[in-house]
């Protein structure tokens, strides 16, 4: 199973975007394909996607919930699907996440119980068999590294990071670097980078300047996404992926477009050929 993280820590740089048409492009692959929502932001991938209706109901089963033993119902029941993905949207209990999640750890030690509070969603795939379910896993967290930051790359082992190529972006991605390493040493486990990615690439020299030292450091940039500004707005406004809002919302294909749309399908290519590991 191919599991990996869409993460940057710069707002902005198109991660869910990103996220949402990795999927797609998966699905267009012919594999089965689980997305979960962990952003608490009202413009998260599950509104880019049209399944938010739950967010705010107190009501509604949530993926927290099964994190902490406290379900309303199987997990299967909490997976929406649009174009061909399925995915768990996002609810806004995941906002208290953390204090959730130390109270369920402080419970457990009180009984004499082992409680990790960064492995509940690895511990919730696992059961529910999400690994002999689906080909993807992709899970799109919050831009804050935050327990569910954690818990995503604890579950997946491998990100996946966007960036504006600037010097701003340069400094994330130098950043991750950093983080990826401390979480390697918090959580005890190996995190492969499968793909640093530029966006919004305006074909600038200082642009250029900073891939090449990226490359030079060792990161692997297979493809660089043009400014595709018109595009992508008209995704949020049609709560769309790319691929449908091509297909279904323009008048007339776009050269530069559909061009877009080959590198996300290359891209998909190259990360699923990087690796392909158990969730």
């Amino acid at each position: 199973m191919l599991a990996y993280t869409v993460y940057s820590e710069a707002g902005g740089v198109g991660k869910t975007t990103l996220a949402a048409n990795l999927a797609k492009a998966e699905v267009r692959a012919g594999r089965d394909v689980l997305v979960i929502d962990l952003d608490t932001q009202e413009a998260s991938l599950s509104h880019l996607l049209d399944v938010a209706d739950e967010r705010n109901d107190s009501e509604a089963d949530s993926l927290l919930r099964h994190m902490i033993d406290r379900p309303r119902g199987p997990v299967e029941d909490l997976i929406r699907t649009s174009e061909g993905i399925d995915i768990v949207p996002a609810h806004n209990i995941l906002e208290y996440a953390s204090k959730h999640l130390r109270r369920r750890e402080e419970e457990a030690a009180d009984f004499g119980e082992t409680f990790n509070p960064n492995k509940q969603l690895l511990r919730v795939l696992r059961e529910a068999g999400v690994h002999e379910t689906y080909d993807t896993l992709i899970v799109d967290p919050p831009a804050t590294a935050d327990i569910k930051l954690h818990n995503a790359i604890h579950a997946t082992r491998h990100v996946v990071i966007p960036f504006e190529p600037s010097g701003k972006g340069y400094e994330s991605v130098q950043g991750l670097d950093q983080l990826v390493g401390g979480l390697e040493d918090n959580l005890d486990i190996k995190v492969g980078v499968l793909a640093v990615v530029p966006n919004r690439y305006k074909g600038m020299n200082d642009q250029d300047r900073f891939l090449e030292t990226l490359q030079e450091d060792g990161w692997d940039i297979p493809v660089t996404l043009r400014e595709r500004s018109s595009m992508l707005e008209g995704c949020w406004a049609e709560q769309c992926t790319a691929y449908r809002y091509v297909e279904e919302h323009r008048d007339r294909k776009r050269d530069h477009e559909v061009e877009t749309l080959e590198k996300i399908d290359d891209l998909a290519e190259h990360i699923r050929l990087q690796t392909e590991v158990p969730a």
